[in-house]
């Protein structure tokens, strides 16, 4: 199988808005999506994909993933927020990115939350799981490579097992994720009966 370090380099696993990224000032939608794109471009698959649209910040307002903006101006925690669904969609429906970042959104608008600080810890684990991520995927091509053995068009066939054994882990991941944001809904129907 070939190097899969420049697989590794490709995929922009360091991309992530921190917060020394995001302004002091509030920003209007235009600068917000020429943020997102300056940061998250090279993590595109493809020069047509979009980071972000008007349309799905409006999809985000309108599905209340975040709480309300003032004077059409989109503030840092509202940019954490939307870096978070950034980095959810990938994975979660709508309907359970906003199961999930729900409480949060709501803490944060009553100020009864450090948003940095918890963004902070987001970004850390973030790099965390990048570094084991790297290394996972070294493991897995090597059982991949073993899996299939000598066999005739074997790089092709070790690539097609290693993309199934990935889709297959990352299915794992998202189902156990589901199983939490069930508990979390599970949880605020509970406290409301």
């Amino acid at each position: 199988m070939p190097d899969l370090n420049d697989t590794l380099e490709m995929l922009g696993l360091d991309n992530q808005l921190t917060l020394e990224d995001i302004p002091d000032i509030d920003l209007y939608m235009d600068q917000v999506i020429q943020l997102f794109e300056k940061k998250f471009s090279s993590s595109r698959r493809n020069e047509q994909e979009k980071v972000l649209t008007k349309t799905m910040i409006n999809n985000y307002a309108k599905g209340k993933l975040f709480f309300p903006i003032k004077n059409k101006k989109y503030s840092k925690e509202h940019l954490i927020l939307i870096s978070l669904i950034y980095q959810l969609k990938g994975a979660l429906s709508i309907n359970d990115i906003k199961a999930t970042l729900d409480g949060l959104s709501k803490k944060t608008a009553e100020g009864d939350i450090d948003l940095d600080t918890f963004y902070n810890s987001y970004l850390h684990l973030s790099n965390k799981n990048g570094e084991r991520f790297k290394q996972d995927l070294h493991h897995r091509a090597k059982e991949a490579t073993e899996e299939i053995g000598e066999i005739n068009d074997s790089e092709y066939l070790e690539k097609t097992l290693l993309i199934a054994s990935l889709v297959d882990i990352s299915n794992l991941y998202r189902r156990a994720a589901e199983k939490l944001i069930d508990e979390i809904t599970e949880s605020k129907e509970n406290k409301i009966k």
